[in-house]
């Protein structure tokens, strides 16, 4: 079977698979096990509403126990067995862990990645969507930086790895050395600096989400507390950072906590830049490193980021619910 005809029957077995189960579960609530009829009417009616929600929920619970907490449950329990599965070590695998230099290196890295790239990335998108608004031309402008975001994390590294080459006909950064006659160097092999290189790269990226939902926050703003401000004499300065911005302040931290999620699970472009070597390694990287030949330390680094990640998303979905009451 093409994979032309296998995508079209999936989509009319899942579209038309779910019609049917809402049509028949509420045909079988409605009139087989609470019915609208007799003296129970209204009472059956009450317990049927009940259950509805249920009804619908039921799918995605199913699907969310099967897909995300079996495998959870089950990265957790594989994590405390050996190389090979077949030997119970408890925390063996996580005292190995936090015992291992390159461990220790990637845990640093993720916490410079989580500090920089979602302060700079929700910064550069609050300025530019401030700047752009205020010109004709805004929203081409706004198309232009938000078009990362359609590339992919290997496609963006690959741009850059023209940016960072050591050619100084290709590369920009030994292009500029060399106007200034300075020697050529390959920028990811500079330590401490690499990671900030490869920062870069997802800031580029993230830099157009930031800014399209800070752009939309601004404009909600109601014009009469701008203007009264201005009528007061504030500066354009002082309007924006004490005036726009507080009224923004938990868009702009749903904002950086999405990022931050984000940045916890970057992989592609520290496998595609450098592979984690040069001093350049990650959490989810070092994963990888184990992936193949050690499944429980491999399981193990990834209930780490899972522990990690946890708090952030936890955070990020209550300012999601504090900002639409």
């Amino acid at each position: 079977m093409s994979p032309l005809l296998q995508a079209a029957l999936t989509i009319f077995v899942g579209v038309f698979g779910c019609v049917g189960y809402f049509y028949a579960a509420n045909v079988v609530l409605d009139k087989v096990i609470f019915p609208a009829k007799g003296e129970q009417a209204g009472r059956n009616i009450n317990r049927a509403n009940l259950v509805r929600p249920w009804i619908f929920l039921f799918p995605a619970v199913t699907a969310l126990s099967l897909y995300l907490v079996y495998p959870v449950i089950g990265s957790i329990l594989r994590s405390l067995h050996n190389r090979a599965g077949d030997e119970f070590i408890g925390l063996g695998n996580y005292v190995a862990l936090f015992s291992d230099e390159t461990f220790r290196e990637a845990v640093i890295n993720n916490a410079l990645w989580a500090l920089i790239v979602p302060a700079s990335a929700t910064f550069l998108g609050l300025v530019i969507a401030q700047l752009t608004d205020r010109l004709s031309w805004g929203n081409i402008a706004k198309s232009i930086i938000f078009m990362p975001m359609a590339i992919s994390f290997v496609g963006a590294s690959l741009i850059w790895r023209f940016v960072y080459a050591v050619d100084a006909d290709i590369g920009l950064i030994n292009a500029i050395r060399d106007f200034f006659g300075l020697d050529v160097l390959d920028p990811l092999q500079v330590p401490f600096w690499n990671n900030l290189f490869l920062m870069v790269i997802l800031i580029w990226i993230q830099t157009g989400f930031a800014m399209v939902i800070l752009s939309a926050a601004l404009r909600g703003i109601p014009e009469e507390t701008v203007e009264a401000a201005i009528i007061d004499g504030t500066g354009p300065l002082q309007l924006f950072f004490r005036i726009k911005v507080p009224q923004i302040m938990g868009t702009i931290v749903v904002v950086w906590t999405t990022i931050t999620i984000l940045v916890l699970k970057v992989f592609d472009i520290v496998y595609t830049m450098t592979g984690g070597n040069l001093g350049t390694q990650i959490l989810p990287s070092y994963m990888m490193a184990f992936m193949f030949r050690d499944d429980g330390r491999a399981t193990a680094v990834a209930v780490v980021i899972m522990i990690v990640v946890l708090p952030v998303m936890i955070w990020n979905i209550r300012q999601a619910r504090s900002e639409m009451r």
